[in-house]
């Protein structure tokens, strides 16, 4: 399974437009090699970088039940009939980078999950990842940087 953007190279920069700061909106990615047996896939956005400056991974958005046939997320949008999360801004939808001291890495992961998963609009990271822990078939990660 591959995640991809036609925003940003893995492992380059993330136009400035999608941090917090800026327009806020989410990059376009694209998935592929999805396998056939996903009944559901997931997205989270964090900040593995944030632990040396606020203490944690920074959560900066979460979605779920995606449908496996959704090929990309376009530009500023949410795929039909997914949920999103409660990220560490404290809302349910993307948040931008937002590096506080230095350039940080931030990194987009997708699963493939062989079910649904029932679980609530505005649940944490760690609620999703719990939940979907025995459902995951396949992953993908996709990294770019991003400084103040």
């Amino acid at each position: 399974m591959k995640l991809e953007s036609n925003a940003f190279q893995n492992g380059g920069e993330i136009p400035r437009k999608y941090g917090y700061n800026n327009d806020n909106i989410n990059p376009p990615l694209i998935f592929s090699d999805v396998p056939n047996t996903a009944k559901s896939l997931a997205l989270i956005m964090d900040d593995p970088d944030a632990m040396g400056a606020v203490g944690k991974i920074w959560v900066h958005w979460i979605v779920w039940n995606i449908e496996p046939n959704v090929h990309e997320i376009k530009e500023n949008s949410i795929p039909p009939n997914s949920i999103q999360g409660k990220t560490d801004f404290g809302k349910t939808n993307y948040g931008g980078p937002a590096p506080p001291d230095k350039e940080h890495t931030y990194v987009f992961k997708l699963y493939a999950l062989d079910d649904k998963l029932n679980l609530d609009s505005g649940s944490t990271k760690s609620q999703l990842e719990k939940a979907m822990k025995e459902y995951i078939i396949a992953e993908s990660k996709l990294e770019g940087r991003y400084a103040p």
